[in-house]
């Protein structure tokens, strides 16, 4: 029934369309965003065991207690995480460094809900919106990669965007030229003329990235840290990964068909870690560093944490072993994975010692 809703929103939508159709970023955003609809505005269980994928701080409490170690040294000004999921984050990086204001921005009610009962009595509040001067550290945990994205593709010498459009046997990918305009400008400097080549460019990340930087404090030490999958540019539109990033998540599973089960599933695509810090530089920020999230981790005091942990018994120390390996092994999101910092000369100061894990050169 859930499915049935949303897919009548996103046909209404069209059907209200000039052109009857929606490019691939609307449709995407409606499938995500919907409210009440839309995956992660509706009631079902989306993280852990229960829901349709596991982000790292639910795998280990020790990845939030390794970034509260990790930028300790600029909290004071306090803490925002943008898309906090569960909870998990907040709640583990809270029980290490309990000092700075730690806020959480979400624009899901239902999510801001489940964490608020998660998060009960750890002294968290919520934002409504974004500051317009941030200090301290903002912390973006597989947010980017859930911002809806277009989808271009190379086809008969001209490029082209992706529309939805919809009948009674379902939704489908309606290509048409691109000509002009930011899309166009992007994909010429991106996309390989390969005869079907098709990939993804999220305006919208970058937008977010842009404004995040722009509002880094002129006076106090701030900065933003984006952790996610993804790859520098020459690595994400290589010629050979010709059918791009896009990935659906369903129990558990994932696919690469965006149309169906609309509202039911995940729609992510990687990140171009090349446009966000671009973006990020436009806005008057620095990058700080650019790495794996397994050297990330591991320079942040992983290790430390982990030989510090109480294990109640020999099962636990394997479990929390296992999940240690998970979070940095290269096979698993060790380097899948990356971790972005933008920040201004103050935190760039700060956090001088990340220039023994930076890998900026390869953005």
């Amino acid at each position: 029934m859930h499915g049935e809703a949303m897919a009548l929103a996103i046909a209404a939508r069209i059907g209200t369309s000039l052109a009857r159709s929606i490019s691939f970023a609307d449709f995407m955003r409606a499938c995500l965003y919907e409210p009440n609809l839309g995956y992660y505005t509706a009631g079902a269980a989306k993280l852990g065991e229960a829901g349709d994928f596991t982000t790292a701080p639910e795998i280990s409490a020790l990845f939030g207690r390794t970034l509260a170690n990790a930028f300790a040294s600029i909290s004071d000004g306090g803490v925002i995480e943008l898309g906090a999921g569960s909870g998990a984050l907040a709640k583990s990086f809270r029980s290490v460094n309990k000092q700075p204001r730690y806020r959480i921005l979400e624009v899901s009610a239902d999510l801001r809900e489940r964490q608020q009962r998660a998060l009960a009595g750890r002294d968290v509040a919520w934002l409504d919106t974004l500051p317009q001067e941030i200090a301290g550290i903002v912390l973006l945990n597989e947010v980017l990669d859930a911002t809806a994205c277009e989808l271009v593709r190379f086809s008969d010498e001209r490029y082209e965007q992706a529309f939805v459009s919809g009948d009674q046997n379902g939704f489908h990918i309606q290509w048409k030229a691109l000509t002009s305009g930011a899309l166009f400008d992007a994909a010429k400097h991106r996309i390989p003329p390969i005869e079907g080549y098709t990939s993804e460019i999220n305006l919208e990340a970058e937008a977010l990235t842009a404004t995040l930087a722009s509002r880094l404090s002129a006076s106090a030490t701030a900065a933003i840290c984006f952790i996610d999958y993804g790859f520098p540019r020459r690595e994400f539109y290589m010629p050979s990964r010709r059918q791009g990033t896009l990935m659906c998540h369903y129990r558990h599973r994932a696919h690469a068909d965006p149309l169906i089960l609309p509202g039911l599933q995940d729609i992510t695509s990687h990140v171009d870690f090349t446009a966000m810090a671009e973006a990020a530089v436009d806005a008057r920020a620095q990058v700080i560093s650019y790495s794996s999230q397994a050297r990330f981790l591991l320079s942040g005091g992983l290790l430390d944490q982990l030989q510090a942990w109480q294990f109640a018994n020999e099962s636990e120390r394997i479990a929390i072993h296992g999940s240690v390996q998970k979070l940095v092994s290269p096979t698993e999101m060790g380097e899948l994975f990356k971790v972005l910092i933008v920040g201004n000369t103050l935190a760039a100061e700060q956090l001088s010692a990340l220039a023994e894990i930076d890998e900026s050169y390869r953005l």
